[in-house]
């Protein structure tokens, strides 16, 4: 898959436009916003480090380039660097409320510099992504603007129901569903109508794109949850098994709590007991969920879901090498579970 390396320019533009914004920052600020994008160690030293897979601004580039050819990607950079700043601080935000300790094979942010060091950082992020949108000019910014604030609120309720899920014992998959579009759908849907958008997209391929890249966002959702169970550690930077120590009420979880299995119960008890689990009982979990079908109830769902986010790119006008990267692109998103 050729799709995710052949875009340097591109990367770079983002890149130089991140690191910009950041630059804004007050000294301490830009410290730790430095060390969570992968630019700096702890003690600000630059280094080569992972600084995730810029997925979102990729398909904001992905989608403007559908709508205006081979150079509109330009025209997007503004808004896919507003599209990885809410990313990113939401990260960090999440971080901290999972207490997660690791992110791309580092420490989190929170765990090097402090609670509420990395809080601020993360509301930073958030205002920045506003003032790089408005930055680009033009007729657009209103509505690109007004997209990137209900994307911002659909966020949070995301993240609300996802905490509020952990003290309940029974979630139903429709719920979880909801949440997931809301957390991570949301944003995705939010990067490729804004790539259409600055691209110069019709009102029909904006909402085109936007639904192609909602409907992958859950798909990518499906498979970042069987990785949060299965994934190598080596591959995704957390610990194994780490979804299960913080008991999330994943969308594999959820479907193997209400599959009605005979070892269903048996999950929820595990679930509901108190203290933090063994390594025995995080084996068995997992090996539960997957034997009440969560595992494969994800793995159906996010090709499905792929399949009919590739089909609503059938849409006039959209330039054939685009959509076909695109295509690669969600493709891959999927097979990362494999």
């Amino acid at each position: 898959m050729t799709v995710l390396t052949d875009h340097t320019a591109a990367r770079e533009a983002v890149d130089a436009g991140l690191r910009a914004a950041a630059a804004r920052l007050p000294a301490p600020a830009a410290r730790i916003a430095a060390y969570h994008f992968g630019w700096t160690d702890a003690s600000g030293t630059p280094v080569e480090a992972n600084s995730g897979k810029a997925l979102r601004p990729l398909l904001t580039l992905l989608a403007a380039k559908a709508v205006g050819g081979e150079e509109a990607w330009r025209q997007a950079v503004p808004a896919a660097v507003a599209v990885e700043m809410v990313h990113n601080f939401s990260l960090i935000h999440d971080d901290i409320i999972d207490r997660d300790s690791l992110r791309r094979h580092r420490p989190t942010a929170w765990k090097v510099y402090g609670v509420n060091d990395a809080i601020l950082v993360g509301d930073a992020l958030h205002a920045l992504a506003f003032e790089c949108l408005a930055e680009a000019g033009g007729d657009r910014v209103p509505a690109g603007t007004s997209l990137l604030a209900q994307t911002v609120r659909a966020l949070i309720e995301g993240q609300l129901a996802d905490t509020r899920f952990e003290s309940r014992d029974q979630v139903e998959l429709a719920e979880c569903v909801a949440m997931s579009e809301a957390k991570t759908a949301s944003l995705m849907g939010c990067a490729t109508a804004l790539g259409a958008l600055f691209g110069g997209g019709t009102p029909q391929q904006v909402d085109a794109l936007r639904d192609f890249g909602f409907r992958l966002g859950l798909a990518f959702q499906h498979v970042d949850d069987l990785l949060g169970i299965w994934g190598d550690p080596a591959v995704t930077g957390k610990a194994v098994y780490s979804d299960l120590r913080n008991r999330k009420k994943s969308l594999p979880v959820t479907a193997a709590l209400g599959s009605g299995h005979p070892d269903a119960p048996e999950l929820a008890a595990i679930y509901s007991a108190t203290g933090q689990l063994t390594e025995t009982e995080l084996r068995r979990a997992a090996d539960l969920v997957e034997a009440c079908g969560g595992r494969q109830a994800s793995r159906t769902s996010a090709e499905s879901l792929t399949e009919s986010a590739t089909n609503s790119l059938d849409v006039e006008g959209l330039r054939p090498e685009a959509v076909e990267e695109l295509t690669e692109l969600a493709a891959s998103t999927v097979h990362r579970a494999n």
